[in-house]
């Protein structure tokens, strides 16, 4: 299996099922609560080995709390620990949407040459345009696979797809002039 065995589970660690929208003062709680549990300062008296231990899964803790706390590092994470996302995979976006980014692309190296801030405007409007439509699809799927995890492993291809999509529109958002 590719990655998918690498990762550790940070769900599985904080004893909560894999979602995309967990809760997060559950999250909160937990780490706090295995803050205090592994604080290598309580293993002062302890072996190298279980001082080390113990720091690994502080480390551990610190590392879950980030990915599981930030929503964008989450989506990234399932995705991956489903084994729907490698890392530095050459995903093929669909030609449609590579047709509708080659205006907007084109639009910029236009404003490069000839800076025009109404051109500018209207593609600011575009980009944001298309980034509410992809994270409103992105919520909607996202929380019908957390309402129904083991029916809903179908949409984690779509959700694949607009991760994707988000990511060249956030490659093209810092293109944008800041003006």
């Amino acid at each position: 299996m590719p990655e998918q065995n690498i990762l550790p589970n940070y769900f599985e660690f904080y004893e909560i099922s894999i979602q995309f929208h967990p809760d997060l003062n559950v999250v909160k709680t937990k780490f706090y609560a295995l803050s205090k549990k592994f604080h290598p300062d309580f293993y002062a008296n302890e072996s190298d080995d279980r001082q080390q231990e113990v720091l690994n899964l502080s480390t551990h803790n610190n590392k879950a709390y980030q990915v599981l706390s930030n929503a964008k590092k989450r989506l990234k994470y399932v995705l991956e620990l489903k084994g729907i996302v490698e890392t530095d995979e050459g995903y093929q976006l669909p030609q449609s949407f590579l047709m509708e980014m080659m205006d907007v692309n084109e639009a910029l190296m236009d404003l490069e040459f000839e800076p025009d801030a109404e051109k500018l405007a209207k593609v600011k409007e575009d980009v944001n345009g298309i980034e509410q439509q992809l994270d409103d699809e992105l919520n909607k799927l996202t929380k019908q696979f957390d309402e129904n995890p083991d029916e809903s492993e179908s949409l984690l291809g779509s959700i694949k797809d607009i991760f994707y999509r988000q990511k060249y529109i956030h490659r093209i958002r810092e293109r944008l002039p800041k003006v």
